[in-house]
């Protein structure tokens, strides 16, 4: 089940897997709304019990000095990605528990851990949500549920054009040969989601 805002892409990549012999559904889904989560959990159960959820929403605008930040736009970079890892997790997680079983992936980065200039809302919604990670996998880690943090580092897409354009901090001062490719960090997450991972979700 891909889910994204607008759903060309994903319609698009469900496509492509179902070309090449598998299933795919693709459905819109704003995260930082609690009962479109609801929703789209609710929709991948209803075709299979739910093993995988991949919290990968998120957004790094305002880039901006602190003091030049508008409070709605500040708040809507929290909304989409703290509460957007929230709102799925605390949907899918009870199936889950009741089954014993399943692996949450909640992305995250270097910026929960270590502040960087103009991005006051990014810094802070990861570093929240990399304590919501640690807290829940505390709470049911014994459970058969694994809920883990990755941290790819930069990644080629196209929050990394923005972060450039801002020419803010150090991080839009690399070049685009700096940044790993977007499928590495699908590729470790697809590994984290098999036996492998289990290691790491003590």
């Amino acid at each position: 089940v891909l889910a994204a805002r607008s759903t060309q892409d994903i319609e698009r990549i469900a496509g492509e897997i179902g070309a090449a012999g598998g299933q795919a559904q693709a459905i819109a889904c704003d995260v930082a709304d609690p009962a479109a989560c609801a929703a789209l959990i609710a929709a991948a159960e209803a075709t299979a019990p739910l093993d995988v959820l991949v919290n990968n929403a998120g957004m790094i605008e305002p880039i901006m000095p602190f003091l030049e930040v508008e409070p709605d736009a500040w708040s809507r970079t929290i909304d989409v990605n703290l509460k957007g890892a929230f709102y799925p997790l605390r949907a899918a997680l009870p199936a889950m528990v009741e089954r014993g079983r399943g692996t949450i992936v909640n992305i995250s980065s270097g910026a929960a851990h270590s502040p960087l200039e103009g991005w006051s809302a990014y810094c802070t919604s990861k570093a929240g949500a990399a304590m919501l990670t640690r807290t829940v996998h505390r709470e049911i880690g014994g459970r058969g549920v694994r809920v883990m943090g990755l941290s790819p580092g930069t990644v080629a897409t196209e929050m990394q054009r923005v972060i450039k354009a801002s020419g803010i901090n150090p991080v839009s001062q690399l070049d685009w040969s700096d940044h790993i490719p977007a499928d590495w960090p699908a590729r470790a997450i697809l590994w984290l989601c098999g036996s492998a991972g289990d290691r790491f979700a003590g």
